[in-house]
């Protein structure tokens, strides 16, 4: 370990982990080598990290589409208030145009009834 005290902290544990891999790959001799598993971890951890950015970016996306989402629904909120009053307006308007027409009906029933009681004398 004469030679780790030219790494940083960060590279001596990396030197470390890459020395405690050599029993596991008899090629390697010398004091200092890449062996496959640290290539194959680098392939990994950037897979890894291309995976976390694509899944950054469809949270992203989806945060987006759910507050156009939440702004569609408060739009559709307040239109349908809307037309429940105009909905509940028409329907008391309706109301008073049938009573009135039920009244102008019961004076027409009446004015019938006067003419078919036979004539006035004056």
């Amino acid at each position: 370990m004469g030679n780790d005290s030219l790494y940083s902290s960060r590279e001596q544990s990396l030197v470390r982990k890459i020395k405690a891999l050599r029993p596991y790959n008899p090629g390697i001799h010398g004091d200092f080598s890449l062996s496959y598993a640290p290539f194959e971890n680098a392939w990994k951890i950037k897979m890894l990290e291309a995976s976390l950015s694509q899944l950054e970016q469809l949270v992203s996306d989806l945060v987006q589409q759910n507050q156009t989402l939440l702004g569609t629904n408060q739009t559709l909120s307040a239109e349908l208030a809307q037309a429940k009053d105009e909905n509940e307006s028409l329907q008391l308007s309706l109301m008073e145009q049938e009573e009135k027409q039920g009244a102008t009906a019961a004076r027409i029933q009446a004015l019938v009834e006067r003419v078919s009681a036979g004539p006035v004398s004056a």
